[in-house]
C-alpha cells in the first residue's frame, strides 16, 4: 500500500471545503473501505458530450413492465439476481408455496401489504418491508393486495448484518426491529383466508420443480434456534449522519454479502457546515457495479425521476448528482427519499427484458 501523498491544491478534508469554483471526485477501492484519492478538478468528472460503445449510466423505468403474475430477472451476476415481482391476492385453494435451492433471498416491498407464512410461522409486511427469507426455507406470499417486490438473491454466500464498529450494535437499527415468524398465530390465519397449501415450488439453478403433497405443507408443532425468516421495515432504521461532512454510501449499509452490499437510503438531515458538500460527491467506485432502485420520495441528487426506477452505474466511470441538484441544494435542509442501493463486487449483466425499459438519453441528464 502506497503511502499518503499531495499534490497541488487540496482539502483538509474529503468533501468539505472544496475550492470554490472547483469540483472533487473521489476514487477509491474496496466500496469505500480501501485505499482512496481525491481529485480537485476544474470541470465536473460527468462532463462528457458523447459516449460510443455499451459502457454508460443506464437508467431503467421498472414501471412500465409487465405487472402479471411473474418474476422477472433484470441484473444479475453468479453471485446475484435482482428480479421485479408482482404477485396477487390468491382465492382460497390457489395458494402454493415457495422455496430457493439457489440462495437466501431479500424481498422488498416496493407496493402493496400481506402476509408470509412459512415452516417457522407468520410475518406481516407492507410497503417498505425488507422480507429476508434464508435459503431453502419454505415460505408462502399471501398478499391482503396486488403487491410488487424488489428481489435480492443472493447466491454465494448467506446475509449478514454490517459491521457497526465504533458506532456500536444499535445503530443503523436494533435487534428488536426484526420481526421474527409467529408459529401460533400462522394456522388460524391460514384457516381464516381458507388456504390449505400442498404444492411446493422449489427453484434450484434456475429451474422450477413442482413437489406437490397430499396434506398441508406447513405443520411444524415448533421450534427453536437462529436461523428463521424475517422482517425489518424503512421506518425502523435510523441512518448515520454527520451534521460536518458528507458520509460515503457505505454508512447507510443494512444487508452484507460476501460479493454485494445492500443500502437503504433514507430521510435525514443535511450537512450544516458552510463549507459542507451536500449532495452525493463525485466519485468511481472502481471496484463495484452500483444499482439504486428509488422506492419513494423525491430524489435530491437526480433529476425527472419517479418512484419505481432503476439506476445502473457500472465501473469504469465517474458519476455523481445532477447539475440541477447541485444548483438547487442551497434550498434543502433534509433530504426525503427512500432508495436501496445494491454495490457488487463483480459486474453485472444485464437481462434482455430491460432493454424495453431503458431511458436511452439518461447518459446526456449530466450536460447542463
Amino acid at each position: 500500500m502506497n503511502q499518503h501523498y499531495s499534490q497541488g491544491v487540496n482539502t483538509k478534508q474529503a468533501h468539505k471545503a472544496i475550492p470554490e469554483g472547483y469540483y472533487e471526485e473521489e476514487q477509491g477501492l474496496k466500496g469505500f473501505f480501501g485505499p482512496v484519492s481525491h481529485l480537485i478538478r476544474k470541470e465536473p468528472s460527468t462532463r462528457w458530450t458523447k459516449i460510443e460503445g455499451p459502457l454508460k449510466p443506464r437508467l431503467f423505468d421498472l414501471v412500465e413492465l409487465p405487472k402479471n403474475e411473474s418474476q422477472q430477472r433484470l441484473l444479475y451476476n453468479n453471485q446475484i439476481n435482482i428480479s421485479w415481482r408482482w404477485t396477487d391476492k390468491k382465492n382460497p385453494g390457489e395458494l402454493f408455496a415457495e422455496r430457493s435451492a439457489d440462495g437466501d433471498l431479500i424481498m422488498f416491498c416496493h407496493q402493496g401489504s400481506g402476509d408470509i407464512f412459512s415452516e417457522y410461522g407468520h410475518l406481516s409486511y407492507r410497503r417498505g418491508h425488507y422480507i429476508v427469507i434464508p435459503k431453502c426455507v419454505t415460505y408462502a406470499v399471501s398478499p391482503a393486495e396486488k403487491s410488487n417486490f424488489l428481489v435480492i438473491e443472493n447466491l454465494g454466500s448467506h446475509y449478514e448484518e454490517p459491521d457497526r464498529g465504533i458506532v456500536g450494535r444499535h445503530a443503523i437499527y436494533d435487534e428488536n426491529a426484526l420481526a421474527r415468524p409467529q408459529l401460533e398465530t400462522q394456522s388460524k390465519m391460514m384457516k381464516d383466508q381458507g388456504h390449505e397449501i400442498k404444492e411446493v415450488q422449489v427453484k434450484h439453478q434456475n429451474e422450477i420443480t413442482k413437489f406437490y403433497y397430499a396434506v398441508e405443507v406447513f405443520d411444524v408443532l415448533g421450534w427453536k434456534g437462529d436461523l428463521y425468516p424475517y422482517t425489518l421495515h424503512v421506518d425502523d432504521m435510523m441512518p448515520l449522519m454527520s451534521h460536518r461532512a458528507h458520509l460515503p454510501p457505505s454508512a447507510h449499509s443494512t444487508f452484507v454479502a460476501r460479493d454485494f452490499i445492500v443500502c437503504t437510503f433514507l430521510p435525514r438531515p443535511l450537512e450544516s457546515d458552510k463549507d459542507a458538500l451536500k449532495v452525493p460527491f463525485y466519485h468511481q467506485n472502481i471496484d463495484y457495479d452500483e444499482v439504486l432502485f428509488y422506492h419513494d420520495g423525491d430524489f435530491f441528487s437526480r433529476d425527472n425521476l419517479h418512484a419505481g426506477m432503476m439506476s445502473f452505474h457500472p465501473a469504469g466511470f465517474p458519476h455523481g448528482p445532477h447539475p440541477k441538484a447541485v444548483k438547487n441544494i442551497d434550498k434543502k435542509t433534509h433530504t426525503d427519499e427512500y432508495a436501496v442501493m445494491i454495490d457488487t463486487r463483480w459486474p453485472l449483466l444485464r437481462d434482455s427484458a430491460l432493454e424495453n425499459v431503458e431511458q436511452k438519453d439518461y447518459w446526456q441528464s449530466w450536460q447542463k
